[in-house]
């Protein structure tokens, strides 16, 4: 198939506006994605000879909605959705000058030669071969992302792989739960210091304590430390995976709701956005729902932290879900909204 407009790609707009797109359904005219990076003769990210400042500074939803306001003054680039019943921040497809593929860039380290790389281009390359060799997943369906992709890093920089495919995203799981396990090859988990920095972090900027970020560090798999710089790794599906297209399903609020509940799939929940499919739902505060079939989250922070059989508790809106394929209604719990502030989450109930 086509390649699409994949989740971690990046686009350039005609103003020199760096876009990171957000999942892997969109309209036909254009991307979802929000905007990280404008030009800046001060900045302090660069790229052949030019400027950049970073617009999106974390990665939380009160972040987004800054950057929602800085696109006022270019509403071009604001979308008011009929499908999400949101505006969001979207590229036309006519705005785009180029599209920065993370696959790409990983084949143009790897032929540069290491000689031809900095010292974090290398460092990025050679965690993705020895990823690859461990797992026996092809190099070519790995991918660098973030500040390496779009050439404006700086030393201080992580690293930031993607990985495309449902079973080789689950093997690279696998692979790197075993070498932490070991700790070989110079790739550890967040541990000490780092380990409780992320974790006080989190519980800055998100409604967790220290203990409950800490929960949830233990089960992200996917994110590490490679001889001495931090890694994180994003599955992405490939375009014959995506079943759903844009304006398959349409979502309407229905106000913000609290429950507790056991997730009975959580094959979904690597991808973005994350989903778990949920049973034995009770409502612990707001509207009564009887048919909350999922919780689907846009907060990478909440991707891959629950498993089958467990019980999780989720603070988030309520989303009225009709399927336009299947004719079939019924809720949802989503995680990452403007109207939450920040405010929601999902928590593992050990």
């Amino acid at each position: 198939m086509q390649r699409g407009f994949r989740d971690r790609d990046y686009l350039q707009t005609v103003e020199g506006f760096l876009f990171c797109v957000i999942g892997s359904v969109h309209p036909a005219d254009r991307v979802i994605s929000y905007v990280k990076y404008a030009p800046s003769e001060n900045g302090g990210w660069g790229r052949n000879g030019k400027r950049f400042r970073r617009l999106m500074r974390h990665y939380t939803m009160l972040n987004l909605i800054e950057t929602l306001e800085f696109l006022k003054d270019y509403p071009q680039y604001l979308y008011d959705s009929n499908v999400m019943g949101i505006k969001i921040s979207a590229v036309p497809l006519n705005r785009i000058s180029f599209h920065f593929k993370p696959e790409e860039k990983m084949r143009e380290l790897a032929e540069a030669g290491n000689e031809n790389l900095d010292e974090l281009q290398s460092k990025a390359l050679k965690l993705a071969l020895i990823i690859s060799d461990r797992s026996g997943v092809p190099l070519k369906y790995f991918g660098v992302t973030g500040s390496i992709l779009i050439d404006i890093h700086q030393p201080f920089s992580d690293i930031d792989l993607t990985v495309y495919g449902i079973e080789n995203s689950k093997a690279v799981k696998e692979t790197l739960k075993r070498i932490y396990s070991i700790e070989e090859a110079g790739i550890s988990k967040l541990k000490d210091a780092r380990a409780r920095e992320w974790c006080l972090n989190k519980s800055r900027m998100y409604p967790l304590t220290y203990d409950e970020a800490k929960v949830i560090l233990s089960r992200k798999w996917n994110r590490g430390v490679f001889q001495g710089t931090m890694f994180s790794i994003h599955s992405v599906k490939l375009e014959d995976e995506i079943s759903e297209k844009y304006g398959d399903r349409i979502f309407r609020s229905k106000g913000m709701i609290k429950i507790e509940a056991t997730v009975s799939d959580s094959s979904e929940s690597e991808f973005l956005p994350s989903t778990y499919i949920v049973e034995n739902v009770k409502i612990l505060n707001g509207p009564h729902t009887e048919d909350i079939r999922e919780v689907t989250s846009y907060e990478g922070l909440y991707g891959g932290i629950a498993n089958e059989g467990e019980k999780i508790i989720a603070y988030g809106k309520l989303e009225a879900v009709t399927d336009r394929k299947s004719n079939e209604e019924y809720h949802r719990v989503l995680i990452g909204s403007q109207e939450a502030q920040g405010r929601d989450y999902i928590k593992p109930l050990l």
